[in-house]
């Protein structure tokens, strides 16, 4: 099969959905979303790297989102929707590099969709695209979404939830859908996260009580979480439904030092925090840590998010806690959990 997305006779029951970047921490849980779903008659998962991974009713092409890449409307032509996740979160020393795929691989992927004549497109935005705001009460998604400029995942959300403003200008026959989640954890995305964010600094099987005698609390450090299969069933909910717009997307409760030490049976410790982000500057200039200290940054400033938008419209509800979320994520760092596929290798 060459990978197309093509309606044949007899076969018009269905949805054919298109997921972009499948292979990841979202892309597994939605194309397991997707493939369950009534509504959805196939999915063709894309990828730089096809997986080992086959679930069934899906099939699988490599593709290359980058500006010199792969001809992406051969593969968008016939489908119903396309579900754009592909995101490259390093390397940080090198923001040119993630800029080309993140930016100018999204707006191929936007292009390629009104190319091939898709009626629904579904983006993965975040809550790191939105400005900073306040941890005392939840915004809704008219928040303004300029994001902090100094991190590079959050400019690059940022700067798509722009193109995107004159893209449906422009192409009012497509269906625009923006996912806004949390951040997402599940046992299976734990060794991607870990080598994304953490790198090899932490021994991955100290993460469980009692080697976790004390967690850091930090000014603003409170963020939202959720299961990724609850972010993946809202995507499931976007593609078969009628909706337009951006949705925010987490689960109860949102996450502070206190929360965090009561799921690590730990103890919440008052630091200050600029000793603690100098440390982290320099783990990061010394290439100890991945993660750069301007997202650390971000995440101090991000605001909770009120997500009735996705109760009332998508008939969303997690199942899943934040901190059931959490939990599942620490169990699968200290099984060096994963899947079958290049980015979830364990």
């Amino acid at each position: 099969m060459d990978g197309m997305v093509r309606r044949g006779a007899g076969d018009d029951d269905g949805l054919r959905v298109v997921v972009v970047g499948a292979t990841g921490n979202v892309g597994t849980s939605v194309v397991e979303a997707l493939r369950s779903h009534p509504a959805v008659e196939s999915v063709l998962g894309l990828a730089r790297r096809v997986p080992n991974w086959n679930p069934d009713g899906t099939r699988w092409a490599a593709a290359d989102i980058d500006p010199d890449g792969d001809d992406l409307v051969h593969h968008f032509t016939g489908a119903d929707a396309v579900v754009h996740l592909a995101w490259k979160f390093q390397p940080t020393h090198a923001p040119v590099t993630t800029w080309r795929t993140n930016v100018l691989g999204s707006i191929r992927v936007c292009e390629a969709v009104a190319e091939a004549g898709v009626p629904a497109l579904i983006h993965a935005s975040s809550v790191g695209a939105y400005s900073p705001g306040p941890k005392d009460r939840p915004v809704d998604e008219s928040w303004p979404t300029h994001g902090w400029p100094q991190a590079a995942y959050c400019r690059e959300k940022a700067y798509m939830e722009r193109f995107l403003d004159a893209y449906e200008l422009d192409h009012r026959n497509v269906r625009v859908v923006r996912m806004r989640p949390g951040f997402l954890f599940k046992r299976e995305s734990a060794s991607q996260q870990r080598r994304i964010f953490a790198g090899t600094l932490i021994p991955a099987h100290l993460m469980r009580p009692p080697f976790v005698p004390a967690v850091p609390d930090l000014p603003g450090l409170v963020f939202q979480a959720l299961h990724t299969d609850d972010a993946a069933a809202a995507y499931a909910q976007a593609v078969v439904g009628r909706v337009r717009g951006a949705f925010n997307l987490a689960a109860e409760p949102p996450l502070d030092a206190a929360e965090l030490a009561r799921v690590l049976a730990a103890r919440p410790l008052r630091l200050p925090l600029p000793p603690v982000r100098a440390a982290l500057s320099a783990a990061w200039r010394l290439r100890l840590v991945p993660a750069s200290p301007d997202l650390f940054d971000a995440v101090l400033r991000l605001p909770l998010m009120d997500c009735s938008r996705a109760r009332s419209e998508l008939g969303w509800r997690p199942r899943y806690s934040a901190s059931e979320a959490v939990q599942e994520f620490l169990g699968g760092l200290r099984e060096r959990a994963g899947m079958d596929t290049a980015p979830l290798a364990a």
